[in-house]
């Protein structure tokens, strides 16, 4: 069975922001310039910010910032230095509305309406051609950054996000949303264990990319097409923690209502303790972000 929940109600597992201009650079010199805090070639600024870390420390910033003109996001881009858990962008609702700035925060502040999530060695992603995100003027971005200090020595740096957008609508808008199980146990016996969930199309849509995100006991992921009790596999492959990127779905996937689409995560755990959900380093999650269109403004959770 399955079942949903406002995405807000359910996920909880820098400082000043502002708007950049493009700096021309060669595509070689693209990550140095990230890693700098300058703008990458083509790309531009929307929200950033500096931050520093504590030893050990387990916290969350958040940060809202106008959005001055129309705009069609077609490729995102995410500065991620040491210290950058995950990071998670999305248009302010009533959940995250307030001024301009940066605040402390939780891992459920975070809103409905999701543009894009990144973590560690998420690599640039760029949309279908034809299809954008779209951020409307004087809308407010609103970004949740999951910082964590493993280590016992000070981390700091900046964490950014960078797009590509267009100042008129393209053919097709799209949307993302995260599904996947929220109830996991995993024992601590050195064993593969896997845990689902299933999220149920409420109107038919295309999905073309999916975004696994997992912690450091996790080893795989799956993601299944669910279709009168068939399972068609859409995305299954070996996951790793620090290299948490975007996969396109080729060919891309018509949902009918009513069709599911299951995410399976596998885990080994040899830690000594159980590891249940949670956002700390002994603790797992299981989401995949579906990127998806027509965008049909549901903006739900889905799990199991």
């Amino acid at each position: 069975m399955s079942s949903c929940a406002p995405f807000f109600a359910i996920a909880a597992g820098f400082a000043l922001a502002g708007c950049g201009k493009d700096v021309p650079q060669s595509g070689d010199d693209q990550a140095d310039a990230a890693a700098d805090g300058d703008v990458p070639a083509d790309y531009t600024r929307l929200v950033a910010g500096t931050w520093q870390l504590a030893p050990g420390a387990n916290q969350y910033r958040c940060v809202r910032v106008t959005v001055p003109h129309d705009m069609y996001i077609t490729s995102f881009k995410a500065q991620s230095p040491m210290g950058t858990h995950h990071a998670v962008l999305a248009l302010v609702d009533e959940t995250t509305a307030g001024p301009d700035g940066e605040r402390d925060c939780d891992g459920g502040t975070i809103g409905k309406i999701m543009l894009y999530a990144s973590s560690v060695g998420t690599p640039p992603f760029e949309l279908p051609a034809g299809v954008g995100i779209r951020v409307a003027a004087a809308q407010q971005v609103h970004l949740n950054v999951h910082l964590f200090n493993p280590g016992d020595q000070p981390l700091s740096g900046e964490t950014a996000i960078f797009v590509k957008a267009e100042p008129t609508a393209p053919p097709t808008l799209a949307e993302m949303v995260l599904a996947g199980p929220l109830e996991i146990a995993i024992p601590s016996d050195g064993q593969p264990h896997a845990v689902s969930g299933e999220c149920t199309a409420t109107t038919p849509y295309t999905l073309f990319a999916v975004w696994p995100h997992m912690h450091t006991f996790a080893t795989r992921q799956k993601v299944e097409h669910v279709v009168a009790g068939d399972l068609r596999v859409v995305h299954d492959h070996e996951f790793r923690f620090e290299e948490q990127r975007y996969y396109p779905v080729m060919p891309m996937l018509e949902v009918a209502a009513g069709e599911r689409i299951r995410v399976t995560c596998t885990y080994v755990n040899a830690s000594g303790n159980v590891v249940s959900y949670g956002d700390g380093a002994g603790s797992e999650m299981c989401f995949s972000g579906l990127y998806r269109f027509p965008a049909a403004a549901s903006y739900e959770y889905c799990g199991e």
